[in-house]
């Protein structure tokens, strides 16, 4: 006769876990069946390599459709790590029961199932999607899910069970109700697990879900995966067999009250399957968390890793509030905040304190908390919070063998890592590249290239003030959902490189416009794709020799021209770029004036971004031939046929080029906002000429004058409509620049001139100059 033992567990229960240990040792069985889709029995002997560290979760994955996906974690206090690390530790036999995920996905791509599967809320999608504030944590075990989710029930079907019985005893932390009310407790462990049956058993029977319900359908057919594989292992007659699931499921898996085969047979019947593929990714600590959007989370990783360290070490040590108290010092030192030992020894008397007036037989997180306030941070809660992410949540991340099953283009981004010794981190670090050093401008290539797989394990930050090519700073965050975007990009090929060059090449073809193309160009350039760049050209070759619009021409230059300015810190041949942007660049000139003509207030909006873009393209290269480009320039700013935004955007080009100066603007200023002008025409030029640059008005008394007076002047029919330009225009600068023009102002007087324009007095500021002629080396006539 075979005994089958429920051990029904809390997910990421350091309770749990605990206890799990303590039952196995007890049970001694020679078979444990863990809940989890069957699929994980190909990779679970990999948990007893000793390169695999936890957290680390099963990833299973349609292999047709990656984005398919889901994820299955364990920390090292997971009842479900501690369970198969024990049989694999004893050479007992482990298993995976639960409904195949194979199954799971497949109900997810059926067109129009006849019942909705609604996948279980403890396993995070990909991407996750956070909870809501009213949603608690789930009790029941991994389960396959997909990319989609629906909105959460008001009443989750499974909730947390042992959350339940914790909040009925006056708990609001079900791990502290679990070792006050079950680790305290001398009993048997495995008597400890049938009682806790028993009161989830009474959980159940007040539900009053209907049978049709969405919900309670999904679960009836996980129980009854589980069921039949639990029949099939006591065929084999196994003498003692250990269930580790989820508490909520116990009940429905004691033998003794299993309904028929024929019955769990019929749920299971007809149900498709997908073809899936299976391996072990890293995780991390955060990613393990309840606000991270895992249903199954907890709310502290950190500190259930280190309850279950001092419980499975109980008796070895100083007791767990110290050591926490210890740990939270240290990182507050690290913060150069001051945390002294008699501060921590006044911490931990008074969270002992704290729990016994609150009825608890030993503290808690929360006693710890309030206690680490008051005694180590003077009351503020702003230098605890700095270390809440630190020892709380936690900030490992695990790592898996090289045996573990792969796929090519995820062995070769690690080899490549591991070439650069480069090892991803579940902290957020901020890295600058020296693009002048080999091993940086490699590592540089590399996040260009999974940037356009779409890995995006860094985002690249602005670099300061500095102009040069030769530094990039990224921020960097691996996440677990990375190995997801891996596997999905290795449809284009092995390696990181040839899958790169085939991405690029697929999206050159669908883009859908010259910008896109550029950008991609330029994209190519920094991830050192010469195949890439080979194909971006061919395409960008053809869309512009059939563009006729001008606007998207102008959009073009800039991104041609930086790729052309990186090729030569790169090394990269760019002359077929160059070509395409002298051509790009005449093409633009020529069709400048006549494109600008006939504009409305949208359209010359965009012309003038267009315009200011090629700008600022042109500017990267000196050795271009600007002469075409500045007299296209000019014949649109001496065009009264043109809109006013876009002719006093040239007009400004062309004085910041030094073709027009200073006299020429205020007469082209003046007459523009004259009083035979209409009122927005003139806001629109005058809006051209000043935008986001304030150093004319700021300089330039005369052009100052110009448009004080004209502001002053404007009918108050119309100045409501112009307010709007103006405030655009004026909103754009500085607020240091704002208060200068206005201080200029207040000191206009009746003849244009300002307080700070009185006669120098060269007598008094003669020692000044001389003296700073001798600094700069000049000679100094008496």
């Amino acid at each position: 006769m075979t005994e089958v033992h429920i051990l029904g567990i809390r997910h990421h229960g350091p309770g749990s876990a605990h206890s799990v240990a303590e039952a196995l040792a007890s049970l001694k069985p020679d078979l444990v069946l863990v809940e989890g889709p069957p699929e994980l029995d190909q990779v679970i002997p990999l948990l007893s390599d000793p390169e695999m560290v936890p957290p680390v979760a099963g990833l299973i994955y349609v292999a047709d459709e990656p984005r398919l996906a889901s994820f299955y974690p364990m920390a090292s206090f997971s009842p479900e790590w501690v369970a198969i690390r024990w049989a694999l530790s004893t050479g007992t036999q482990v298993r995976a029961i639960d409904l195949p995920a194979a199954h799971t996905f497949a109900l997810q791509m059926a067109p129009a199932p006849s019942v909705p599967p609604v996948p279980p809320s403890d396993v995070p999608t990909v991407p996750p999607v956070p909870p809501s504030d009213s949603e608690r944590e789930d009790d029941d075990g991994p389960s396959a899910d997909g990319t989609e989710p629906p909105a959460p029930p008001q009443q989750p079907y499974r909730p947390d069970a042992i959350g339940m019985l914790a909040a009925a005893a006056g708990y609001s932390d079900a791990e502290r109700w679990w070792e006050d009310a079950i680790e305290h407790r001398n009993t048997d462990p495995v008597d400890r697990f049938a009682a806790l049956t028993e009161a989830i058993a009474e959980i159940r029977a007040a539900d009053d879900r209907p049978g049709d319900h969405p919900d309670v359908m999904e679960n009836n057919r996980r129980e009854a995966a589980m069921r039949r594989l639990i029949r099939a292992a006591m065929r084999e007659g196994h003498a003692r067999i250990a269930v580790v699931c989820g508490a909520y499921h116990a009940p429905a898996l004691v033998p003794a009250d299993f309904p028929s085969a024929s019955a769990d047979n019929k749920v299971l019947a007809g149900l498709p399957k997908a073809k899936v593929a299976v391996t072990w990714v890293p995780w991390t600590s955060g990613r393990l968390s309840l606000r991270s959007g895992y249903g199954a989370g907890v709310t502290a990783p950190g500190w259930y890793q280190h309850l279950f360290s001092h419980w499975m070490a109980r008796g070895s040590g100083p007791d767990v509030s110290t050591t926490w108290l210890v740990r939270v010092a240290h990182a507050l030192r690290r913060e150069n905040l001051d945390a002294s030992t008699a501060s921590v020894v006044e911490a931990s008397r008074m969270a002992t304190a704290l729990a016994a007036v609150r009825g608890r037989p030993s503290p808690g997180l929360a006693e710890l908390d309030d206690a680490a306030q008051a005694v180590l941070c003077d009351g503020s809660h702003l230098p605890l919070a700095l270390v809440h992410r630190e020892l709380t949540v936690g900030l490992e991340l695990g790592s898996v063998p090289d045996s573990a099953p792969t796929l090519p283009l995820a062995a070769d981004l690690a080899a490549t890592q591991r070439r650069l010794r480069w090892k991803p981190s579940a902290m957020e670090e901020v890295l600058t590249l020296d693009l002048r050093k080999p091993n940086q401008l490699a590592r540089s290539v590399l996040l260009h290239r999974l940037a356009l797989l779409g890995v995006h394990w860094g985002a690249q930050s602005e670099t300061g003030r500095t102009t040069g090519t030769f530094k990039e700073v990224w921020t960097l965050h691996w996440q677990p959902e990375l190995a997801v975007a891996v596997v999905e990009a290795s449809r284009y090929g092995t390696t990181v490189a040839s899958a790169a060059s085939a991405c690029v090449s697929e999206r050159a073809q669908d883009a859908g416009s010259l910008a896109e193309l550029s950008e991609l160009l330029a994209s190519c350039l920094l991830a050192d794709l010469p195949d890439g760049i080979g194909g971006v050209v061919t395409v960008l070759a053809e869309r512009t020799a059939l563009q006729q619009d001008v606007a998207p021409l102008l959009e073009t230059i800039a991104p041609l021209a930086r790729t052309c300015r990186y090729g030569n810190v790169r090394g990269v041949d760019v002359t077929g770029v160059r070509k395409i942007l002298d051509t790009t660049v005449v093409r633009a000139c020529v069709g400048l004036p006549t494109a600008c003509a006939g504009l409305d207030d949208e359209a010359a909006d965009a012309m003038r971004r267009a315009i200011d873009s090629a700008q600022q393209g042109l500017s990267l290269m000196p050795d271009l031939p600007l002469g075409d480009w500045h007299r296209a320039l000019a014949a649109v700013a001496g065009s009264d046929r043109i809109h006013g935004s876009v002719a006093g955007r040239a007009t400004r080009l062309l004085l910041d080029a030094g073709l027009v100066d200073g006299n020429d603007v205020a007469a082209r200023l003046s007459r523009r906002l004259s009083v035979a002008t209409p009122a927005r025409e003139a806001a629109a030029w005058l809006e051209g000429l000043l935008s986001g640059d304030a150093t004319l008005l700021v300089y330039d008394r005369r052009l100052l004058k110009i448009v004080d007076d004209w502001v002053a002047g404007v009918d108050d029919d119309v100045f409501d409509d112009v307010l709007p330009l103006l405030r655009r225009t004026f909103s754009a600068f500085s607020q240091p620049e704002r208060r200068e023009i206005g201080e200029q102002v207040s000191r206009i007087d009746d003849a244009g001139k300002t307080d700070n324009q009185a006669t120098l007095d060269l007598a008094s500021a003669g020692p000044a100059i001389r003296t700073m002629a001798r600094y700069l080396g000049w000679e100094v006539v008496a």
